[in-house]
C-alpha cells in the first residue's frame, strides 16, 4: 500500500503538481503527438520537422491552463478522471498555436529559451541548402505548425470521452475562447500600428483629449491573455462538470483579475526579467514595441524628454543593452513600475476575495489559492 503524503509533503508540492497533474497532462500530449506523427508520416516522412517543432515547444511551460481547467472541474464537484485531464491537455495545443503565431507577428527570435518555430524552419532551410528565401520558408512553416496546433487542440478536446451533454456545455466556452483570443491578438497588432499616428496627433493637437492608453492596453491583455489563460479554462472545467451559474460567475470574478495580474507580471518580466527564467532576451518586449500597461503608465507621467526617448527607442529591433537600460530608467523614474506592481496587488486581492466567497470544493479552493502565487510570482 502506498503511504499517504505527509503534511510536509503537501506543503512543498507545487499547486501545479497536485494529483500528479503535470505528469498526466504531459503523458496525454506525448501519446497524442505520437499518433499524429504516424498520420503525417503516412503523408511523407519529410513532414517530421513540423511534429518535432511542436513537440519541442510543448516540452516547456508551466501547464497553467490545464491546471485551471482541471481544478475548475474539481471545484464544481467533478471526480478525478483521465477524460477531464485529456480535455485540459487540449488547452496546451491551443496555447502552442497562439505562441507560434505570436512569435511570427512579433518577429521574435526565441521562445522558452529556444529558437522560435519560424527561426527553426528558416535554419532548416539554410542548413539543407534548399532554394528560395529561407526566411519566407520559416514563416510559412510556422504558420502551418500553428495551424496544426489549432486543429489538434480541437481534435483532442473532442476526443476527451466525457458524455455528450458535458461536452456540449464545455464546447460553448471553448469556442468562444478561441474567437476572443484572435480578437485580442488583432488588437495587440493594431495598438502597435496606430501608436505612431496617435503620438503625432498628440504633438500637433495638445489640447485634444488623449485616448486612455492604459485602458486600451488593459483591454488588449484581457482578451489576448487574461481570459484564455485563467478565466476561460476555469469556465471550461466548470461547464464540463455542470457547475451552477453562481459558481461560474465566481470563477469569472476570480479568474479575470488573476489573468490580468498574470499578464502584467509577464510584461514586467519582459522588461526587467532574467533571460534565464523568461526564455527570451532581456528587453525583448521593448524591441518588439509592445504597448503594455507598463509603457502606457510611463508615458502618462513622462516629461517631454522622457516621452521622446520612449517613442524613439520603443520598437527598435536593433535596440542594444544601453537602449534597454535607458527605457528601464524611464519606466522606473516615472513610477510606472511601482504603479504596475500596485495594480497587480489590487487584482490579486480581487481574485482572492472572489475565491473566498465562492461555494467551491475545499481541495480545489486550496489549490486555486496556491495557483494565485504560481501565476503571479515575482522574479526579476
Amino acid at each position: 500500500m502506498t503511504a499517504e503524503p505527509t503534511t510536509a509533503q503537501h506543503a512543498t508540492t507545487s499547486p501545479l503538481d497536485v494529483e500528479d497533474l503535470r505528469v498526466r497532462v504531459h503523458k496525454v500530449i506525448d501519446t497524442f503527438l505520437a499518433r499524429q506523427s504516424d498520420v503525417l508520416d503516412g503523408v511523407s516522412p519529410e513532414c517530421a520537422p513540423m511534429v518535432d517543432a511542436v513537440a519541442e515547444l510543448m516540452r516547456g511551460g508551466k501547464r497553467l491552463r490545464p491546471a485551471f481547467c482541471y481544478w475548475g472541474w474539481r471545484g464544481a464537484g467533478g471526480a478525478d478522471c483521465e477524460q477531464v485531464v485529456t480535455a485540459a491537455a487540449a488547452l496546451e495545443f491551443f496555447q502552442a498555436a497562439a505562441l507560434i503565431h505570436d512569435d511570427v507577428m512579433d518577429d521574435s527570435d526565441t521562445r522558452r529559451g529556444m529558437p522560435a518555430v519560424h527561426r527553426r524552419f528558416a535554419t532548416l532551410h539554410r542548413g539543407s541548402g534548399w532554394t528560395g528565401d529561407g526566411e519566407r520558408f520559416g514563416l510559412a512553416g510556422a504558420v502551418l505548425a500553428g495551424d496544426l496546433c489549432l486543429v489538434w487542440s480541437d481534435e483532442l478536446f473532442q476526443a476527451a470521452g466525457l458524455d455528450a451533454t458535458a461536452m456540449l456545455r464545455g464546447r460553448a466556452v471553448f469556442d468562444r475562447m478561441r474567437t476572443e483570443l484572435m480578437g485580442g491578438q488583432y488588437l495587440d497588432m493594431l495598438e502597435q500600428a496606430i501608436a505612431g499616428q496617435q503620438a503625432v496627433h498628440a504633438a500637433e493637437h495638445p489640447d485634444d483629449a488623449r485616448p486612455d492608453a492604459v485602458s486600451r492596453a488593459r483591454r488588449v491583455i484581457r482578451f489576448k491573455s487574461a481570459k484564455y489563460t485563467i478565466e476561460q479554462p476555469l469556465l471550461i472545467g466548470g461547464a464540463l462538470a455542470g457547475a451552477s451559474p453562481e459558481l461560474l460567475a465566481a470563477y469569472s470574478a476570480y479568474g479575470l483579475p488573476l489573468g490580468e495580474a498574470f499578464q502584467l507580471r509577464d510584461d514586467v518580466l519582459g522588461v526587467f526579467g532574467d533571460p534565464e527564467q523568461t526564455g527570451k532576451p532581456a528587453g525583448d518586449d521593448l524591441r518588439e514595441g509592445k504597448r503594455t500597461v507598463l509603457v502606457a503608465k510611463a508615458l502618462e507621467t513622462a516629461s517631454p524628454a522622457q516621452a521622446g526617448l520612449v517613442r524613439s527607442l520603443l520598437g527598435d529591433p536593433g535596440l542594444d543593452a544601453h537602449g534597454v537600460e535607458a527605457l528601464r530608467e524611464v519606466i522606473v523614474s516615472t513610477g510606472a513600475l511601482e504603479a504596475t506592481e500596485t495594480l497587480v496587488d489590487e487584482l490579486v486581492g480581487q481574485c482572492r476575495a472572489a475565491l473566498a466567497s465562492a461555494d467551491v470544493d475545499p481541495q480545489a479552493r486550496e489549490v486555486l489559492e496556491g495557483l494565485v502565487v504560481a501565476a503571479t510570482a515575482r522574479a526579476f
